[in-house]
């Protein structure tokens, strides 16, 4: 069972640069936060320096960047900045900026990778909420973009890009190993085609554009004139209007740096689902539209399955079987209403019982409709509790769990015969004075059928 905690920064950090679309000089601050806040950015220039929750849900507009907005607060270009807190494991950050928009830097998120890097990141109390994919989630738009995510272990993702040049035409790339990004993925800088600067200049855009902070792709010949302008207005040198190519300060780190990018910028509207992902995307022609409508698309997903049920292969070997069970807990039949378990960690424990048509209690609730009563549904979590605390002292044989209490009860859908059920209990704190309190679920399938918040006391047998 994974035990990974969240991760905050371990200190604060600043970078100071232009910004892509104003020009202006921009400050941008990352500081810790607290467990189970997320990413969510702050307009300190403005006076009542609203907060944005870095959602799906805030963005506004995906044609030059990722643009987020709360009100009348809006900071956009915060693709680069994202991909690199999501990517390095960061999973809660407030960050501060004096400006609409995100410095462009080099054009990467390289900078980023760095200064956490710098700093560093510490645990928190929290479990590292993975949304793990189950089944295949697909959406596409009109202009001929999918994003494809398939269950996976972990979190990977491979790039497909076609574009409308015969210098650059198709490319892809492929990051498996999320450790890799630092590497493989945070260096690779923004790109544009020259036949699209002079429409974004005259749009009033890309004011802090320049050959140290982006790939710029000359592919098709243009008059001598006009690009004789269009270097006056980004004020860089002249050149052949016949020389095709890649025009930069800096040479490609790769040949296929720019599908690079596009992968990065994946990774940065991903970050705004709000979990971390367990599944492979494979996306072909990204963009920040589609990438934002697969964000929302899955943010609907998870609330759909707020809680997931765990991971059960019954052909895994059990970590206690019934016979052990019988060793931990006093209850015999009819009441042991715990099988097996199947995984358990620290805080937490996942059991297993299948419910038979012989069920004793089946007799008499209900002989024409049997159902299992909720209250022995309740009773098996609070024995997967049981042996999750028992696991953790000297000599279990020797104690005893019993209920002090029960909270928050809910029955979500009828356990007939024939339904597996797995319990997933965890604790919600560490046990005090022999008093834990335990937040358990039962799940059939995918479905949560029921769950409780409960209070148990461990004694010592006499």
């Amino acid at each position: 069972m994974d035990t990974a905690k969240q991760k905050t920064l371990r200190g604060s950090f600043s970078l100071f640069g232009k910004g892509l679309h104003t020009g202006l000089n921009l400050t941008v601050t990352f500081n810790p936060a607290q467990e189970n806040t997320g990413y969510r950015i702050q307009r300190i220039d403005l006076e009542d320096q609203p907060i944005i929750e870095a959602v799906a849900e805030n963005v506004i507009d995906t044609q030059r960047g990722t643009v987020l907005a709360k009100g009348d607060a809006r900071v956009s270009t915060i693709e680069h900045g994202m991909a690199a807190l999501y990517a390095m494991g960061v999973d809660n950050c407030l960050i501060q900026i004096n400006g609409p928009e995100f410095p462009i830097l080099d054009g990467s998120a390289a900078m980023y990778v760095d200064k956490i890097n710098e700093v560093g990141m510490v645990d928190q109390n929290a479990p590292k909420d993975y949304y793990i994919i189950r089944k295949k989630i697909e959406i596409n738009d009109d202009n001929g973009s999918i994003i494809t995510i398939l269950p996976d272990e972990q979190f990977s993702i491979t790039a497909m890009c076609s574009f409308d040049s015969k210098f650059i035409s198709s490319q892809f790339a492929t990051l498996d190993n999320i450790e890799k990004f630092a590497d493989e993925i945070a260096p690779a800088r923004t790109f544009v085609f020259v036949r699209d600067i002079m429409p974004l200049l005259k749009a009033n855009l890309i004011k802090g554009g320049d050959l140290d902070n982006a790939i710029v792709i000359y592919e098709r010949q243009v008059p001598q004139e006009t690009l004789d302008q269009l270097a006056d207005l980004l004020k860089v040198p002249h050149m052949d209007a016949e020389n095709i190519g890649y025009i930069q300060n800096k040479p490609l780190i790769w040949d296929n740096e720019c599908t690079r990018h596009k992968l990065l910028d994946i990774i940065g509207d991903m970050a705004l689902i709000g979990k971390p992902i367990k599944g492979r995307i494979v996306a072909t022609r990204p963009g920040h539209t589609v990438n934002n409508k697969f964000a929302r698309l899955m943010r609907k997903e998870i609330r759909k399955h707020e809680v997931q049920a765990p991971i059960y292969d019954p052909n895994d070997e059990p970590l206690m079987d019934n016979i052990r069970i019988r060793e931990l807990l006093p209850h015999r039949y009819p009441m042991q209403l715990v099988d097996k378990v199947v995984a358990m960690g620290s805080t937490n424990i996942v059991g297993i019982k299948n419910v038979s048509s012989n069920e004793p209690f089946f007799q008499g609730h209900f002989p024409q409709e049997p159902v299992m009563p909720g209250v022995l549904q309740i009773e098996a979590m609070a024995q997967c509790g049981g042996l999750l605390v028992l696991s953790q002292v000297e000599e279990p044989e020797r104690w005893s769990t019993y209920f002090l209490r029960i909270d928050d009860v809910k029955f979500r859908q009828k356990v007939t015969p024939g339904d597996t059920l797995l319990f997933r209990v965890e604790l919600l704190g560490p046990v005090r004075h022999g008093i834990s309190s335990m937040k358990g679920y039962v799940f059939v399938g995918e479905r949560v059928v029921a769950e409780a918040t409960f209070t148990a006391q461990i004694v010592k047998n006499k």
